[in-house]
């Protein structure tokens, strides 16, 4: 519910890219379409709806526009992946070395990653993030064989809660008449002399539950 891409395409619902305040250069290189920044606008709207009118209509806000959407956009964690299989096979973290490039009348990255020496995937994308995700989808395609969404889904555990046995009864002992322990006499000095208070019965029977209180 709150990854980039959903997010952007919230923002892409209520024309925000049209609203951005940006520099020529990225303006003129396709900036008002990047997913990070129209998150980014999404998130600054949510936050003055918070401020403006309270937690509540923050809430019912974002939740009725996100149940509009025809299909809520998955955030596939693809680099994420890739470091687990990475350690496994190489002992490595992966590293990314991207950078970007102008083409036509936008901005491109491009990102190789490696565990080691030799490069595992190559990437492209609007922003450096996005190129390094594609990466890392490359990669994992290229190691594992398979497609790397279907990578993804398999490397997320079942999420299942074991059930507990019942918890056992303890039986408790059958009730017995309680005694009470007779206290001793308690010398209390009054205007300077001793006084003795009446001594405590040397035994007593706690009437029981249901017992005639005579």
């Amino acid at each position: 519910m709150v990854n980039t891409n959903t997010l952007a395409q919230l923002a892409e619902q209520l024309g925000l890219g049209a609203y951005l305040y940006l520099g020529k250069g990225i303006a003129k290189g396709g900036g008002r379409n990047l997913k990070s920044l129209l998150a980014n606008a999404f998130e600054a709207v949510l936050g003055a709806v918070f401020l403006d009118a309270g937690y509540d209509a923050a809430y019912h806000y974002y939740l009725d526009r996100y149940r509009a959407l025809p299909s809520p956009v998955r955030d596939e964690n693809f680099k994420g992946r890739l470091q687990q299989v990475a350690q496994e096979r190489f002992g490595e973290t992966p590293v990314y070395d991207s950078e970007g490039a102008r083409v036509a009348n936008r901005r491109e990255y491009t990102s190789v990653v490696f565990a080691g020496p030799e490069p595992l995937g190559t990437g492209h994308g609007a922003s450096k993030q996005e190129a390094e995700q594609d990466a890392a989808r490359a990669a994992l395609e290229s190691l594992l064989g398979s497609s790397a969404k279907d990578v993804v889904q398999a490397a997320k555990p079942a999420q299942s809660r074991a059930r507990r046995a019942p918890r056992k009864k303890r039986e408790l002992p059958a009730s017995t008449p309680a005694e009470v322990v007779p206290l001793p006499a308690l010398v209390l000095p009054i205007d300077g002399e001793a006084a003795d208070r009446p001594e405590a019965p040397t035994q007593s029977r706690s009437r029981q539950f249901g017992e005639s209180a005579e």
